[in-house]
C-alpha cells in the first residue's frame, strides 16, 4: 500500500481520535505527492462529522495546496457547499478567505458578493466574502456587488475604496 493510502486509512481509522492525532496525520499527509489526496481532503472537509478545527486545517491546505485545473472546479465547489451552511460561522468564515484562490471559478464571485450583501449575517464573515471577492479585480460581477455595497452601512466605506482605486468610482 503506498504511503497517500496507508496515511488516508490512518485518518479514517482515528474518527474517534483527539483533533491533534488528525491533524498530525494531516500534516503526514503533506509532504507524499499522490492524487488521491485532494479528493480525500473534499471528502473530510464536507464531512459534518469531523471537528471543526479538522475541517479549517483542511480549507487552509486546500487553499494553498496549488491544485490541477481540472481539480479546481470540484475545490471551489466543495468550499462553496460549506460556505452556504449556517451552522458554523467560524468554519464559514475560513471558507469565504479560502474561496480568494477559487475567484476565477464560475459562480464564486457571485456566491462571495451574495453574502457579503446580506446585512443579517456577522460582519465578519461578509468582511471575508468581501476581501476574498474584491480578489477578482474589476470583473463585471464583482463590480456589481461594490455598487451594491456602496449603501451599505459595515462595507459601504470599503467598496468605495476598492472601486477608487480601479477608477471606477
Amino acid at each position: 500500500m503506498c504511503d497517500a493510502r496507508r496515511l488516508i486509512e490512518a485518518f479514517k481509522a482515528r474518527s474517534a481520535a483527539p483533533v491533534r492525532a488528525k491533524i498530525d496525520t494531516l500534516l503526514a499527509l503533506e509532504l507524499v505527492r499522490d492524487p488521491c489526496i485532494q479528493p480525500f481532503l473534499v471528502g473530510v472537509l464536507l464531512d459534518r462529522g469531523e471537528p471543526t478545527a479538522v475541517r479549517i486545517y483542511v480549507l487552509k491546505r486546500l487553499r494553498n495546496a496549488n491544485p490541477a485545473p481540472t481539480c479546481r472546479p470540484a475545490i471551489a465547489g466543495a468550499i462553496l457547499r460549506v460556505l452556504s451552511d449556517p451552522s458554523n460561522t467560524e468554519l464559514r468564515i475560513q471558507a469565504a478567505l479560502a474561496l480568494t484562490v477559487f475567484v476565477d471559478i464560475e459562480g464564486v464571485v457571485g456566491a462571495l458578493g451574495s453574502l457579503a450583501l446580506e446585512r443579517d449575517q456577522p460582519l465578519d464573515l461578509r468582511y471575508s466574502a468581501f476581501t476574498s471577492m474584491q480578489r477578482a479585480g474589476p470583473v463585471s460581477e464583482c463590480v456589481a456587488s461594490l455598487r451594491q455595497l456602496l449603501e451599505d452601512e459595515a462595507l459601504g466605506r470599503s467598496a468605495r475604496s476598492v472601486l477608487t482605486s480601479w477608477r471606477l468610482d
